[in-house]
């Protein structure tokens, strides 16, 4: 038995339990982990709240990303042993536990430069910065990209990255002290979006030209204001929904605005075979070891004390990303 949190009900954080489960034997090609860190994502929220239908059944773990150590491994399996140091970022939720059960295919080796901590804080969170601004918008030294939520686990893995790129940097935030951070971090710009105009900002740094592309994780709230922000035959990328979903996308607007590219971009679909997953974990790992990017943990919290730390993000008390210690 393993204690991990799970959920019997969708709800507020409260519906959050602490529990006993059974995690048994992997069959093939499985693996099954003891977990030495846990990542937080909001999506976790999301899926608590019943927003996200991702989880198979109820009850259910929550949680798509951590670090651990292989403990036994099914057949058919290659390429891992027990005692190996591995992470994750998985489509199939359960990593708020001491330990899982889990398909080989979605795990990856741990290279000796990154520490488990690291690895948890940036899996998900890196993985999805690197397709991003690789392969949903390759963006390139000079030009000018508007992130939104800089100071989260995702946003500031953005800053830094494209920051190494030589593009310049706007970054949203909601506080003045988020601000700072973002600007420790490779944002050369930085916008308070309850009290200053990011629209007006993104013109102004930009001459009026506009920004070439828009990286938001907002949603709804954001929306208006960044296909406003964006030059002529520029991208708009949502890859997040945190102030609700977009509202029906009006495609003679992107077009009176500049003939603007809109995608709505979702990690599975850039890991669609193992080498995907491979190149993409690969990609990541060098970056950190380059000093490119420096995972941000912001704050961490004990596992049994998940239910404080979805309301602390969920609140906006928190900067970086989060990680929950076992």
């Amino acid at each position: 038995m393993v204690k991990a949190i799970r959920i019997h009900e969708f709800g507020e954080a409260d519906v959050l339990k602490w529990e006993d489960i059974e995690v048994g034997e992997p069959g093939p090609g499985e693996l099954r982990l003891r977990h030495t860190a846990i990542g937080f994502n909001f999506l976790d929220i999301m899926v608590r709240k019943g927003l996200y239908p991702v989880l198979p059944e109820l009850p259910s773990v929550l949680g798509t990303e951590a670090a651990g150590v292989v403990e036994a491994v099914g057949a058919d399996v290659e390429g891992f042993s027990v005692g190996q140091r591995v992470a994750y970022a998985s489509t199939f939720p359960g990593s708020y536990a001491e330990g899982r059960l889990i398909d080989a295919a979605q795990v990856v080796a741990l290279p000796d430069g990154v520490s488990d901590e690291a690895a948890a804080a940036s899996m998900l969170k890196g993985m999805t910065a690197e397709y991003l601004i690789h392969r949903t918008f390759a963006a390139q030294a000079g030009q000018t990209a508007l992130v939104h939520a800089a100071a989260g686990g995702v946003g500031l893995f953005l800053c830094q990255w494209l920051a190494s790129k030589g593009v310049n940097v706007i970054g949203t935030v909601g506080s003045d002290a988020k601000k700072d951070t973002i600007l420790q971090h490779g944002a050369k710009h930085a916008v308070n979006y309850k009290t200053e105009n990011f629209t007006e900002v993104a013109r102004e740094v930009t001459g009026g030209a506009g920004v070439d592309v828009v990286y938001d994780s907002v949603g709804k709230d954001h929306w208006q204001g960044s296909i406003d922000a964006i030059r002529p035959r520029g991208y708009m990328v949502n890859f997040g929904n945190a102030s609700g979903p977009l509202p029906p996308i009006d495609s003679v607007e992107l077009n009176v605005k500049g003939s603007l590219f809109f995608t709505k971009a979702s990690m599975r679909f850039y890991q669609l075979t193992r080498q995907e997953l491979d190149d993409s974990a690969a990609t990541l790992f060098a970056a950190i070891a380059a000093g490119d990017i420096k995972p941000i943990i912001g704050q961490t919290y004990k596992l049994e004390d998940a239910a404080q730390a979805q309301i602390d993000v969920w609140e906006g008390k928190t900067t970086g990303s989060t990680v929950l210690s076992v």
